[in-house]
């Protein structure tokens, strides 16, 4: 597999390029729209065939470049179907599989942060991995008082689906603002503070008094990324 964590800046946003070695073919999940070029001068560089552009969920807080990467690749723009995105070239299932080459992304609905929040599980060999998107961060998780999101519905993506999956799992999430970069479920249970509730109702109450500022490029990112970032 090649692999490539990508970051930007303004937004602290993460970028992962997915390759199968042998195809060549390759996939961006959660791209900025303002780094286009440099995803396609790395996709030259490494002789590789964008087929899709997968977003996590419709970001608040940068604008898509899917819909960019489309008219200049032809690849397939994929992103939750509770989205209702009339743009995007395939509206995604719980459980679907996203073939790239040889290797395989498994498509898992995990609402909360936004009610079309994906997470992206991928196994290669021995290792796995998820992108997260902004369902489980580095010692944190995303907020849930914007756009259908549940505090309620998170933690069942949380402790239903994600923390039941092995302790080595890579944890690759959309956002980190202190500068971390990768995790495990493993440290996430032992030492992620948002995870150590005993119930439901201790989450829902934890997540309900945070009092977050709404990022603030919200009101321009969130319609520009229902149109697939073609504001």
């Amino acid at each position: 597999m090649i692999f490539r964590q990508l970051f930007e800046q303004e937004s602290s946003t993460y970028t992962y390029l997915i390759a199968c070695e042998k195809t060549r073919n390759a996939a961006l999940i959660d791209t900025v729209k303002a780094e286009v070029p440099q995803y396609l001068q790395l996709l030259r560089e490494l002789n590789l065939t964008l087929v899709y552009a997968l977003d996590t969920h419709t970001h608040a807080d940068h604008i898509t470049g899917a819909g960019e990467l489309r008219d200049l690749t032809g690849c397939t723009t994929l992103l939750g179907e509770q989205a209702n995105s009339g743009c995007v070239s395939h509206a995604l299932r719980d459980g679907e599989k996203i073939p790239v080459g040889e290797l395989t992304l498994t498509a898992l609905h995990t609402p909360g942060h936004t009610d079309d929040s994906y997470t992206f599980h991928l196994i290669d060999g021995d290792e796995q991995y998820l992108f997260t998107g902004d369902t489980l961060l580095i010692r944190g998780t995303g907020r849930t008082d914007f756009q259908n999101g549940s505090a309620q519905e998170q933690y069942h993506s949380l402790f239903g689906k994600l923390l039941l999956l092995p302790e080595t799992t890579w944890v690759y999430p959309a956002h980190d603002y202190k500068g971390w970069m990768r995790t495990t479920i493993g440290e996430e249970k032992a030492h992620n503070p948002r995870l150590q509730v005993k119930d439901v109702t201790a989450y829902v109450e934890l997540m309900n008094n945070l009092k977050l500022p709404n990022p603030k490029m919200m009101d321009v990112a969130v319609p520009a990324n229902r149109a697939c970032g073609k504001n």
